[in-house]
């Protein structure tokens, strides 16, 4: 009696282990799944590089870029960042020659690229970092 009661414990155990591995293998698969960030068929966007949790503020981990895409403070802008740092109209991203340009819109606190300050209108490269206030951005292309 006390083998087949082991027995069957045994296998009870062994199940519940595979379940488990089952389980870790599923959450990880969803998280490579979801790490788009809820891309469709846009290939340029800009992905957060901060850590949402630290800033005091709600913004979305990634932003697909149209053809104009206006950042600020206003309501506005395409993209609105409610940051202190950030002016009304902040910058503007737009696509000109199948190529994207950022330009600062004379904001108060500037916009930088790469940490250099952006004086005129200059041409994004896929990795370009966009610093505005608080925020800073990964420019990604996949064209």
């Amino acid at each position: 009696m006390f083998n087949v009661l082991s027995l069957v414990f045994r296998y009870l155990f062994i199940l519940l282990i595979y379940l488990f591995m089952f389980g870790i293998i599923r959450l990880i698969y969803l998280d490579i799944k979801n790490m788009s960030g809820g891309l469709t068929t846009h290939h340029t966007y800009l992905k957060l590089i901060n850590r949402k949790d630290m800033l005091p503020f709600k913004v979305k981990e990634v932003y697909n870029l149209a053809d104009t895409v206006t950042i600020g403070r206003g309501n506005n802008n395409d993209i609105v960042i409610k940051d202190p740092y950030i002016s009304n109209q902040h910058l503007k991203i737009t696509l000109d020659e199948n190529a994207y340009f950022l330009e600062d819109l004379d904001s108060a606190n500037g916009t930088y690229l790469n940490g250099d300050r952006v004086l005129d209108a200059v041409k994004l490269k896929n990795g370009d970092r966009i610093k505005l206030g608080q925020i800073e951005f990964l420019y990604v292309s996949n064209d």
